[in-house]
């Protein structure tokens, strides 16, 4: 497995955006395999493979392109590698990116699906009151600093 490990990094450094948007696009038809075969319980006869294409396709033109591009621009924006940066760079990300990133998804999911403009609209503000504005991030960030070991990632004051 190490050695696996290696080799994936060594490509990594090698050709990072090819390797991004395999992975990604690969990553994202593995889950909707698991999703129809554990969650949907489809089983074999009943997966759609037509789907687990269309969710590969927005992995390797959508997700990997722009998670990719996003993290790069993350590091230059955020440098370091400390708990205190790691906060810094989920905050933005959930705050910044998660938002805009999953409204994207949902339209590229929905035109892929055939839906017509107004009902993939409609679906998208259904859905976003639960995922594409970050309450849970904001429920996070009210908590963060009553957890134990956690005063020193709060931002000073004054």
């Amino acid at each position: 497995m190490a050695l696996l490990w290696r080799s994936y990094q060594r490509l990594m450094a090698l050709h990072p955006w090819k390797v991004q948007i395999l992975t990604a696009g690969s990553l994202v038809g593995i889950g909707d395999v698991i999703s129809q075969q554990l969650v949907e319980r489809r089983g074999l006869r009943g997966h759609s493979s037509r789907r687990t294409l269309k969710m590969m396709a927005i992995g390797f033109c959508f997700v990997g392109p722009v998670v990719g591009g996003w993290y790069q621009l993350l590091d230059r924006l955020v440098p370091g590698n400390t708990r205190v940066v790691a906060v810094k760079k989920m905050a933005l990300d959930q705050a910044a990116f998660a938002p805009c990133f999953l409204g994207c998804f949902l339209a590229i999911a929905g035109v892929l699906n055939g839906l017509p403009a107004e009902e993939n609209w409609a679906k998208i503000r259904r859905v976003s009151p639960q995922f594409l504005c970050p309450g849970v991030f904001a429920q996070f960030l009210r908590l963060l600093p009553q957890a134990p070991g956690a005063q020193h990632l709060a931002p000073p004051s004054g």
